[in-house]
């Protein structure tokens, strides 16, 4: 139940934001609207890991939209707060820092 609330909370912080610009980049928005559970450098925590190695990067880009569109398990829809180009941009964004793994 703790764990629940704290997502709430989360996804309250979230909104009281505010959308994020129209012209905002992949980065700016995955910053306001999904580093809140996902971590800035994308390692994961309330919501799961979705840099390189991560099943995230597994996933086509179909998978993302969709999840990012409709939402998935405590994940919530974004359907009603991010457009289908910034939906996109968020998913190029993920992809961009997924392939730049640069620890080897």
């Amino acid at each position: 139940m703790p764990r629940s609330l704290i997502v709430v909370c989360l996804m309250a912080l979230t909104a009281c934001t505010g959308p994020p610009p129209a012209d905002a980049t992949g980065q700016q928005i995955y910053e306001q609207v999904c580093a809140n559970c996902h971590a800035v450098d994308l390692s994961g925590g309330v919501g799961p890991e979705l840099g390189p190695g991560s099943n995230a990067a597994e996933q086509d880009d179909d998978f993302l939209v969709l999840t990012i569109t409709r939402g998935r398990g405590r994940m919530p829809s974004f359907d009603a707060t991010l457009s289908d180009d910034q939906i996109a941009r968020v998913v190029d964004y993920l992809r961009t820092v997924q392939r730049s793994d640069d620890t080897g």
